[in-house]
């Protein structure tokens, strides 16, 4: 069972950044980042592959968000800059629960933290 434990989240001023980190008890390959505003599907934002050292980032935060691994402190980071109002939702750390591919879908992981808050306000 891996566990995942996020930290990191708070209220920001549009424009502000915030960075978000991700204990990990067990290291996967592919490890990603999940958020879910009110009343709104949870989407996938960030993941990294470890065997391929590939990133992936959804269109809407390209540019603007950097994810990044410390694996010897087992420790999973997302870099939040120019924070707009729509980035507002909760934030979970995610890890693979296969061997296999590495992407954005949900169907990569099979384990996720309890999630942290992000606010950003106008």
């Amino acid at each position: 069972q891996v566990q995942l434990a996020e930290s990191g989240g708070g209220s920001v001023q549009a424009g502000g950044s915030l960075r978000l980190s991700c204990s990990v008890s067990y290291w996967k390959n592919c490890m990603g980042w999940f958020r879910q505003a009110p009343g709104k599907e949870r989407e996938g934002v960030a993941a990294i592959f470890v065997g391929g050292a590939e990133n992936y980032y959804a269109d809407s935060v390209k540019g603007r968000f950097t994810v990044t691994q410390d694996v010897t402190k087992k420790t999973l980071f997302l870099q939040m800059n120019s924070l707009k109002p729509e980035d507002t939702a909760t934030y979970f750390c995610a890890a693979s629960r296969m061997t296999g591919g590495c992407g954005l879908g949900s169907r990569y992981f099979g384990y996720y933290g309890r999630g942290t808050q992000v606010t950003v306000f106008s």
